[in-house]
């Protein structure tokens, strides 16, 4: 190979810190012996001291301690150690676990409100939840390696389309409320900000109704509550849109025809109206987009995931055609690859917030992508008629439920209902407290009402155990009573899901198959390190993983009776003080769901200080230009005026640059948005000196916990002298991403913030407080945190600094050993990086021609995931390979990217052809290689096995299409499943 000359790393300035002598934490790989047993070497990747010490060598340091001291600044390293319990073995922390999940005391629920029992089919929990295969591969950002998981993100938006009766929906949301602000913030964007009036009915889910607050509270929009039939005599003057549910909360339906009326009204003013289902539901009853919706959410929970504690499950979120382009999340379209077969990929807003930032639609960054493929999958199960019995099943049950209480004497109101029965003018109290003697937890509405929730694992007995608590009557077989007259539920009159998908796979053995089959064309952390910057794609251990579907964490209601989750709250209590810990902050909110939502809970905090402080002026958030594109759109539905901040040609932020622009923002100066170490791969020795500006201009600092890998027991946020920051459980903490969620973005803060942190619904109607509420449970997707406390029981204090010291030793070597074939374009002191590194491609790309995306789409060929592209800076990889990646796997690697700078200089030097070679052809099916036509220059053995290794059995994934074209998919959407009729034309 003839390598590029590589240019000199851009090294940061050294440190002038009175305090450079500071200790560095004792890592346990500097005792010998320390790694014999525990979960320690089962996490780490490297385990051998020879390994270590050959990856030291080709650094050129001393000892994995000096290293760190050389790339960690001594003035933010921690000022005290963590305090964490001692680590435990695997089974040891399972069994702690279970002790505490004994806590819980699991009752079977009929409260509603959003959230439903329901049967997880075994062969999808066993296929797919549990699979690895389908939990650890990333965003579908690189589409030729993520045709199955794809496919099964189609079938979800097509279920979601086809049940609500509108034609394009997304790949999923974060929770039925967030879902809820979203298309509020729809209904504005589509009015272009000319109206920002939303006119709501109280009937919404509480938790939806505060959550919408929250958001119209920051936005500065018009928000208010009105019954149903009031909106329907409304004045629409500046309203954007009107949001009605149907059920509602307390399970009423409103008639199609009344519906109707409401959308002429509203369309007559230039308005949207935006309709809250439930998908089963819609099996029976007429769905919104047949009454004049214009958009449709949800969530896609009683479709076979658990309760859980109130997460995580998919919410769905369906519009018309004219309102698509302003659809928040990811939206999966069809479209071809270089050779014109069918392809799927991500379209439109794939990455929104990084292209459009501050003029983003929402900031969504992650979706609950692994819930939504298994309601996906829950779908094509069950097929049309499934899915119809269930739902007849549910509304007889209810149905049943009413007459006996209205035999009974109680008033349950005359309205049609599908699955919920409202018992009115009873005790709630001795209901509830009755109900409870047999196992059932009901919901009070208040004092004298009570609401009663029937759903999948509903059974004859326990209607009659709930109308007996209920009324106080016994069982008596009669038919209606002749004082109350019973509206019927209207019935859907079109059909719904004739794609062959709904009606092929409905005996195990074949969805079995094709649950195999799909994630075969995916690319997960089975098949190999997935190398992505700023992404942190590291081990999901089993034992992580086990207890989540414990009926002790699956079952629980969200808003069920405290005294039968001491369990969870233990997890809770616990959990928080450990981040609290790792983060050297005092409070912790474990509600936002995402790590946007955290970004947008930990700005909310902080304009919630400076409101209380009466300083409600404060409205710039100043942000580097280097920030990931969810914080200056997080900023904006915050609330917030977004200043940007110039960074340096070494990546740092530039000081002077924002002493001025905090100086020219005076008394306006409400926050900082960092990210540390930075988007660059930098230990910044600027980062406190930055913080020490913002504070005494009276704003506060919020840190991107993105990179938090690279800080746990290192240093901290607190110790770097941010005050508030969101921790990505699903990076740092080992919840896996799931194809594109489930995520958590939790947010730590100082004792300051603690009282502005994300509220709590404590009752029913409680959505019209002025409190803070980001998420539809309190505490966001508790199903899955006993992930995260495995991962920190097991490690403790050691193995977390441990993690941090060989994230950083990881990304140094791959660094190291790269560096003379393409330039690693930003460095700190000694030319060391962090735990990530960016490649600067753009030489190449001058002298060959061969772009980042050739790179990218050759890696597959390799058998790699491609780094992430183009990002913070454009035609360059990031690249992450955290700590649980082996010696093995990063020599892999590295032999991969060299190889394919040969590629690129046999082009360079007239060896290969500019346009017609294996970049540019990358990357190759098996189709490809196996077709009886083969006429390019290079050899199928080269196309498709470039390196010797390749040729294990199982070593490598095949693409499952070629290069797609994204432009052909984005020209034209199409983003749901063919029909049988559309398959034969």
């Amino acid at each position: 190979m003839t390598p590029t000359p590589t240019a000199p790393a851009v090294t940061a300035s050294a440190s002038t810190d009175p305090d450079a002598t500071a200790p560095l934490p004792e890592l346990p790989s500097a005792s010998p012996g320390a790694r014999a047993g525990g979960f320690l070497p089962r996490h780490m990747g490297v385990v051998d001291p020879g390994e270590t010490r050959a990856m030291l060598d080709a650094i050129g340091a001393e000892s994995l301690p000096g290293l760190i001291a050389q790339v960690v600044p001594a003035s933010v390293r921690r000022r005290s150690p963590m305090s964490l319990p001692d680590p435990l073995g695997e089974a040891e922390a399972l069994g702690e676990l279970a002790q505490i999940a004994g806590l819980n005391r699991v009752s079977r629920s009929m409260i509603g409100q959003g959230y439903y029992g329901t049967q997880l089919p075994p062969v999808i929990r066993r296929a797919v939840l549990e699979n690895p295969l389908w939990y650890t591969p990333y965003t579908p950002y690189q589409a030729e390696i993520a045709q199955g998981r794809l496919e099964a993100l189609l079938n979800f938006q097509t279920m979601v389309s086809e049940l609500t009766g509108l034609p394009t929906a997304g790949a999923s949301l974060l929770d039925e409320a967030t879902a809820a602000a979203e298309a509020m913030g729809v209904c504005v964007a589509t009015s272009r900000g000319a109206r920002t009036r939303i006119l709501a009915a109280d009937s919404l889910h509480p938790q939806s109704r505060a959550v919408l607050a929250t958001r119209a509270r920051s936005a500065g929009w018009d928000l208010s509550f009105s019954p149903v039939k009031e909106l329907a005599s409304a004045h629409f003057d500046g309203v954007a849109g009107v949001i009605v549910q149907s059920p509602d909360t307390l399970g009423r339906v409103i008639h199609p025809d009344s519906m109707r009326a409401l959308a002429e009204r509203v369309h007559g003013a230039g308005a949207l109206l935006a309709v809250g289902t439930d998908l089963l539901a819609c099996c029976l009853t007429e769905p919104p987009g047949a009454c004049g919706a214009d958009l449709a959410y949800g969530t896609a929970q009683r479709f076979g995931m658990p309760i859980g504690g109130g997460g995580p499950h998919a919410a769905f979120f369906a519009t018309t055609d004219a309102a698509a382009r302003k659809m928040p999340g990811r939206i999966v379209g069809m479209a071809k690859d270089a050779k014109g077969r069918p392809a799927l990929r991500l379209a439109w807003q794939t990455r929104e917030q990084h292209i459009r930032r501050d003029k983003a639609t929402s900031n969504i960054c992650t979706a609950q992508a692994l819930p939504a493929v298994v309601s996906s999958f829950y779908a094509v199960y069950h097929g049309p008629e499934g899915l119809r019995r269930i739902a007849e099943g549910v509304h007889g049950h209810a149905v049943a439920l009413r007459d006996r209480l209205a035999h009974a004497g109680v008033e349950t109101g005359g309205e049609a209902l599908f699955d919920t029965v409202v018992a009115r003018n009873v005790d709630a109290d001795a209901a509830l407290a009755k109900a409870l003697e047999h196992g059932v937890n009901l919901r009070k509405v208040d004092a004298h009402t009570v609401c009663i929730a029937c759903d999948e694992t509903t059974t004859a007995g326990d209607v009659d155990a709930v109308a007996r608590a209920v009324s106080g009557a016994p069982r008596k077989d009669a038919g209606l009573s002749a004082t109350q007259a019973f509206a019927v539920l209207p019935q859907r009159t079109s059909g719904y899901l004739p794609q062959p998908v709904f009606h092929r796979y409905h005996g195990e053995h074949e969805l079995l198959r094709y649950a195999h089959r799909l994630a075969s064309r995916d690319y997960g952390l089975a098949h190999g390190m997935i190398p992505l910057g700023s992404c942190t794609m590291k081990l999901n251990a089993a034992a992580e993983m086990l207890p989540i579907l414990w009926p002790a964490f699956a079952n629980p209601h969200p808003y069920g009776p405290s005294d039968q989750t001491k369990g969870y709250q233990k997890l809770f209590e616990q959990l928080e003080r450990w981040l609290a810990e790792v983060t050297g902050f005092d409070a912790v909110s474990l509600q936002p769901n995402a790590g946007s939502q955290g970004e947008y809970a930990g700005l909310l905090a902080i304009r919630g200080l400076h409101r209380a402080q009466g300083q409600d002026q404060r409205d710039a958030c100043l942000i580097p230009t280097s920030a990931h594109g969810t914080n200056p759109a997080s900023a904006v539905i915050a609330g917030l005026r977004v200043v940007p901040v110039a960074c340096r040609d070494n990546g740092d932020i530039d000081l002077d640059d924002l002493r001025a622009k905090a100086a020219a923002e005076g008394d306006r100066v409400a926050a900082l948005m960092i990210t540390y170490p930075s988007t660059h791969g930098v230990f910044e020795t600027g980062v406190r000196e930055a913080c020490d500006i913002v504070h005494a201009a009276g704003g506060r600092v919020y840190m991107d916990g993105a990179n938090l890998n690279a800080q746990v027991g290192l240093t901290s946020p607190g110790d770097c002298g941010a005050d508030v920051c969101h921790l990505n459980l699903h990076k740092t903490f080992c919840i896996p991403h799931g194809g594109g969620g489930p995520g958590m973005g939790p947010i730590a803060c100082t004792a300051e913030l603690a009282p502005y942190l994300p509220g709590h619904l404590e009752q029913a109607g409680d959505g019209e407080k002025d409190v803070d509420v980001v998420s539809a449970a309190p505490y966001g997707s508790p199903m899955i945190l006993p992930i995260s406390w495995m991962y920190m029981r097991m490690l403790g204090v050691p193995g977390l600094t441990e993690a941090s010291a060989r994230a950083i030793l990881s990304a140094n070597y791959l660094a190291a050993r790269l560096r003379d074939a393409f330039p690693v374009l930003y460095a700190g002191a000694g030319g060391l990086v962090a735990h990530e590194f960016i490649l600067d491609l753009r030489p190449m790309t001058k002298a060959t021609g061969v772009t980042i995306e050739d790179v990218a789409k050759r890696l597959m060929d390799y058998g790699f995931h491609a780094p992430t592209m183009s990002w913070p800076v454009a035609g360059t990889l990031m690249v992450e390979p955290t700590e649980s990646e082996s010696l093995v796997e990063l020599d892999r690697f590295v032999e991969a990217m060299r190889a394919i700078r040969d590629e690129a200089d046999d082009i360079e030097h007239g060896r290969a052809d500019r346009a017609d070679n294996a970049l540019k052809h990358a990357p190759h099916t098996l189709e490809d290689v196996l077709s009886d036509s083969w006429e390019r220059p290079y050899g199928r053995e080269a196309a498709g096995y470039p390196v010797p290794g390749l040729r294990e059995p199982g070593r490598k994934l095949w693409p499952a299409v070629g290069r797609i074209d994204q432009a052909s998919g984005d020209r034209k959407l199409i983003c749901t499943c063919p029909t049988v009729e559309e398959l034969a034309g």
